[in-house]
């Protein structure tokens, strides 16, 4: 497996059999470089808060207190997620919140390398300087310089381009994941592109000829962002 970047990853699972499955899996891959082994879903939430930089979470599902699957539901621009579990019924739920794969223990290495090689392969297509939407029954190349902003619409994503708008369909938390780091969620339905921002004023930032809102709850990451 060849990739020009080190995958950060962290392991949540109360099992210590698990856990040191996992890290031994882990210290085989030479694209991966665990940070932190956690207990709890409580313990994963503070590590996530004091540390940014995790590409990836290896995440049990059954755990005490929280679940695995609602952790993952309430994290704000969550990492890649691959869930590991003994029980197969959540498989869906797993792929409901675009988990990027599902682990059912034991864990053989060879499906873990296999679950890897997703990872990678997203990493690969995230740097492309384009994406491809699909829209009714065409597809369309587009470039993400072009891109102003996306809107979440539903059970669809909004794309707003400088002429014309493309309607795909997507969750909103899913599609921004696919975006480069210029990109800014602003907005529990907005995610801007940085290079399009002309002015901030108040509760709300101009790009192009638009006019976004900045939801409260994101507004302390916009000005961080912004050194403001």
């Amino acid at each position: 497996m060849n990739t020009n970047k080190i995958i950060s990853c962290i392991i949540i699972d109360d099992e210590i059999s698990s856990q040191k499955v996992m890290q031994h899996f882990v210290s085989k891959t030479e694209v991966l470089e665990l940070k932190h082994t956690c207990n709890t879903a409580a313990e994963a939430f503070k590590f996530l808060q004091l540390n940014t930089h995790v590409d990836l979470l290896f995440l049990d599902i059954n755990m005490p207190q929280q679940s695995g699957l609602d952790f993952y539901r309430n994290l704000r621009n969550p990492p890649a997620v691959i869930f590991t579990t003994a029980y197969p019924q959540y498989a869906v739920e797993g792929f409901e919140v675009n988990a990027t794969d599902y682990l059912l223990k034991p864990i053989a290495y060879e499906r873990f390398l296999a679950a890897i090689g997703k990872v990678i392969n997203n990493i690969v297509s995230n740097s492309h300087d384009f994406i491809l939407l699909k829209e009714n029954k065409s597809l369309h190349k587009v470039f993400f310089s072009d891109i102003s902003y996306v809107e979440a619409f539903g059970d669809y994503v909004k794309v707003h381009l400088q002429d014309k708008i493309i309607t795909t369909h997507s969750t909103f938390s899913g599609f921004i994941k696919q975006l480069p780091s210029n990109f800014l969620r602003v907005h529990k339905s907005f995610s801007i592109n940085l290079n399009k921002m002309s002015q901030l004023s108040g509760n709300q930032i101009t790009l192009d000829s638009y006019k976004i809102p900045i939801g409260q709850t994101y507004k302390s990451k916009v000005l961080e962002v912004l050194k403001l």
